[in-house]
């Protein structure tokens, strides 16, 4: 690659993706996911949280609907009653826990292992990073927090650990470039951390299954800083991570203006999707320390504009 001196490395489709083109490489997240569970803990450390505190008296008093019981929840949170008529344990889910449960989704396919010289670290583990500090923020403020298809919301001083590791068993199956069409509880919130590099209606869709039942949440765009800036120049083979196709360019400098303006009506059509169900928008380099977004992130989930 010909041009200013910016390397970048991505998951290698003849080898990593032969597979699948969207299979989680476990072996290589199980490697890292000790390190991303380090700096999880090291960034939550650093968010002031007390704005996320609910707790109140006579918590749970109406009841919303049984669900299936989570692993990492308390056995006295079982209905025996209930579970006595299946062959499975259930919970009876009240109104106020429904509606303080919040559900995180983290982006995990190919396209996230992008990463440049520029940035501090690949965008999937910043994703991780951040969405593991922000359960145990939201968990420290009295709230309940699971994975969008992968994890029951629960509140436990090892959420963090617990969700890392529901997340590696779930392997292939936390691997799509979009977050699972689920309806949320009334009152519910959601978090996704993606770089969004997908289909914006797909993502309007999936968004509208979210918040049918009046779910609101955030998406945070993650992205390199190469990504935006497209130094590239000179000869330039572009790799598609998802894919084996390949884009060579003899020029690429002279693909800038057309990128930057692409990449930006993207963007809009983004936080279109996000704003069309209320969900708030941002967009995190990973160039910029993590914390930067974390804080950003929990003044958006408690409904809160980050002023002074």
């Amino acid at each position: 690659m010909a041009g200013p001196a910016v390397s970048t490395n991505a998951f290698d489709p003849s080898e990593r993706l032969a597979a699948s083109a969207r299979r989680i490489d476990a072996a290589e997240l199980a490697s890292r996911l000790p390190d991303i569970v380090i700096r999880a803990r090291e960034v939550a450390a650093t968010v002031v949280h007390g704005a996320h505190g609910r707790r109140r008296a006579g918590m749970g008093e109406n009841f919303w609907q049984f669900r299936p019981f989570g692993a990492g929840e308390a056995a006295h949170r079982i209905d025996w009653r209930r579970s006595a008529r299946d062959d499975r344990l259930f919970v009876r889910e009240r109104e106020w826990e429904a509606a303080h449960s919040y559900f995180l989704w983290m982006d995990c396919s190919p396209s996230m292992a992008f990463v440049s010289s520029l940035a501090l670290e690949p965008k999937l583990d910043r994703a991780l990073t951040l969405g593991l500090a922000l359960a145990d923020v939201l968990m420290r403020g009295g709230e309940r927090v699971g994975l969008l298809g992968l994890a029951h919301p629960m509140s436990t001083r090892d959420i963090i650990e617990r969700l890392a590791q529901a997340l590696l068993a779930a392997g292939a199956a936390a691997s799509g470039e979009l977050p699972e069409a689920v309806a949320l509880p009334g009152g519910a919130k959601a978090l996704l951390v993606s770089d969004f590099l997908c289909d914006p209606q797909a993502l309007a869709q999936r968004l509208g299954a979210l918040a049918a039942n009046g779910a609101s949440g955030a998406l945070l765009m993650i992205a390199d800083p190469v990504e935006e800036t497209f130094p590239f120049e000179g000869e330039t083979v572009f790799l598609d991570t998802d894919s084996h196709a390949q884009l060579r360019a003899g020029r690429a400098q002279a693909w800038r203006d057309a990128y930057v303006e692409r990449l930006a009506q993207h963007r809009d059509e983004i936080a279109e999707a996000a704003a069309g169900v209320g969900f708030s928008f941002q967009i995190h380099r990973t160039d910029r320390p993590a914390a930067e977004a974390a804080l950003s992130l929990s003044f958006a989930l408690a409904g809160r504009s980050e002023r002074g």
